[in-house]
């Protein structure tokens, strides 16, 4: 059986992404970079995501051998070296700093290319990557001077300091989601704050150098206007702890790499960020950026379980045929190899959207920082659900053998499940569509964009526009409904909502390629579009069996 020797080189349709996204004089450079990286990935950092998830789990030493609490948190020695092998590639580091070899900072858009092709072998560690840049986000941008020279250059590192990772604590047991019921302290203590309280799923302990915390002041307001953002050090100057302790690591169904735990907070030294009103604003947006993260590690976990499953299908032989060879394998391969593109180009065309809205560094409208939180609702939902499905589809087409441990599909499954509920569940994320529809007609925004974007697709095209500009009209129809009702109405149209929102801009993505690409863009279109809005069960073309060679050929896919 052919096994994958690169992520980045055996995806053509995302090298191509890259091409036309990346900017020139960043192009070359990260093409080069992305296949050394892709090369480790699918090799000895997949190797170590194996032993890390079978035997090498996170564990906490409780106690010394004096009885002391250290509260550390045990790592394996190839766990250290995906750690340092990573950060050093700048996934971090190079959003906020110069690249040495090209004197000029990368961007979100490279470092999410890393992450995608991180998350193909490892998702459960591009969770502390992910903190880490919520935490050097919000250092950058709203910590004070003092504070950024004390942390930045730490959780920026790729080598020449010592490392920093990050974490962003916010769950505490009687909130949840529901973060306005925190109450963990902050005390003023001279230049600085004590914290006193719990979080309750503070993923990447033990292993952070820095976290940054909700916590509410003195006097502060009830509610998520009374939190504020602390920078908090996990250790002193002297290396002991830093008034924090681990009450256990959680056992956890899946990404079992990063350590989850529940801690307490007894006097930790912290620092403000930012304006002591606004700690939930910050959070926020470092949220946004998580739940992109989310989306990339959803993606990464479609394209290895698309993969695992076409290969294995043209190894595998039953009844004197290879699995490839049987329709109704062609056609779940088919439906999985197109949704698994047009999902990366969606995803990848928001983070160019992202990238803008993120960098504080030109002007930005209104209109683009609504469809940014949007857009970011939607495909965080919609990823997570698909990066489920996929693993399950793998798994039904390696038979028993995908039940196996041995094979790598257990492992994407139980990663997979954490993504629906990380960083907002689907009901999270419709009140957040509800939010945006509310408070900026958010439904209005994105259906005058997406009436002025359909309107660029060619003629040539316009027989499988036509069921898009229908689904459009009902979403008018739908949303001018809801915008008015009760709030029982709302929440619950609101995933239906979502939902239909998503197909339209996925389906106006599949069709922007159509129109760019040849004779493969143009059989992928047809299908998506066939898939989402007018599948029957009487289908006498059977476009997804006679367009299987040429979207899922393992002959296509080796690139130079």
């Amino acid at each position: 059986m052919k096994s994958i020797e690169n992520f980045y080189l055996e995806d053509p349709h995302f090298i191509n992404l890259l091409k036309k996204s990346l900017e020139a004089e960043l192009r070359g450079w990260a093409h080069n970079e992305l296949k050394e990286f892709g090369r480790m990935c699918a090799g000895e950092i997949d190797d170590r995501a194996v032993h890390t998830d079978r035997e090498g789990q996170p564990r906490l030493i409780k106690y010394d051998r004096f009885g002391e609490d250290i509260s550390e948190v045990w790592v394996n020695e190839g766990y250290k070296q995906t750690v340092e092998d990573t950060y050093n590639k700048g996934i971090v580091g190079y959003i906020h700093k110069p690249i040495p070899e090209l004197g000029r900072k990368g961007n979100y858009l490279y470092s999410y290319a890393q992450g995608y092709l991180l998350s193909q072998s490892e998702p459960g560690f591009y969770c502390p990557v992910t903190l880490t840049m919520a935490t050097a986000y919000l250092l950058e941008h709203y910590a004070s001077d003092e504070i950024k020279e004390r942390f930045l250059p730490h959780v920026l590192s790729t080598g020449e300091t010592q490392l920093y990772e990050g974490a962003t604590f916010l769950t505490e047991r009687q909130g949840g989601s529901d973060v306005g019921a925190n109450d963990t302290k902050a005390v003023k203590h001279g230049d600085t704050y004590q914290l006193c309280g719990e979080k309750y799923f503070a993923s990447n302990s033990g292993m952070c150098g820095v976290a940054m915390v909700l916590a509410r002041m003195e006097g502060a307001k009830a509610g998520t206007k009374g939190l504020s953002l602390f920078a908090v050090p996990w250790r002193k100057d002297d290396g002991k702890l830093n008034g924090i302790k681990i009450r256990r690591l959680k056992d956890k169904l899946g990404v079992r790499a990063v350590p989850s735990a529940e801690v307490e907070f007894e006097g930790a030294e912290a620092y403000l960020v930012g304006e002591p009103s606004k700690g939930i604003h910050y959070m926020m947006e470092a949220l946004n950026l998580s739940r992109v993260c989310n989306a990339i590690a959803s993606i990464g976990i479609m394209r290895r379980a698309y993969m695992e499953a076409r290969n294995y299908a043209y190894h595998r032989e039953a009844f004197g045929k290879k699995l490839a060879e049987y329709p109704m394998v062609k056609e779940t391969l088919t439906h999985l190899a197109v949704k698994q593109e047009v999902e990366t180009s969606s995803v990848f065309s928001l983070v160019e959207l992202f990238d803008k809205v993120m960098s504080h560094e030109q002007p930005v409208s209104e209109k683009e920082m609504v469809l940014n939180r949007l857009l970011i609702a939607l495909l965080k939902k919609e990823t997570a659900e698909q990066a489920i499905h996929f693993s399950h589809e793998a798994i039904e087409l390696h038979g028993g053998n995908g039940f196996i441990e041995d094979f790598v599909l257990p492992r994407l499954l139980r990663d997979a499940q954490v993504l629906t509920v990380w960083e907002g569940t689907a009901n999270i994320l419709g009140l957040e569509i509800l939010r945006l529809m509310n408070r900026h007609n958010a439904h209005d925004l994105f259906i005058e964009e997406m009436n002025e974007k359909l309107k660029t697709v060619p003629a040539s095209l316009d027989s499988l526009k036509e069921p898009v500009l229908q689904g459009l009209k009902e979403l008018e129809e739908l949303t001018e409904y809801v915008a008015g009702a009760s709030e029982d109405i709302q929440t619950f149209h609101a995933k239906k909502i979502g939902d239909r929102m998503t197909a339209i801009y996925e389906s106006w993505i599949s069709l922007n390629e159509a129109s760019e690409g040849g004779e493969r863009e143009r059989a992928k279109a047809e299908i998506f579009i066939e898939k989402t809005w007018g599948q029957r069960i009487f289908d006498k073309e059977m476009k997804s069996v006679s367009y299987f060679e040429i979207i899922c050929s393992p002959q296509l896919t080796p690139v130079k």
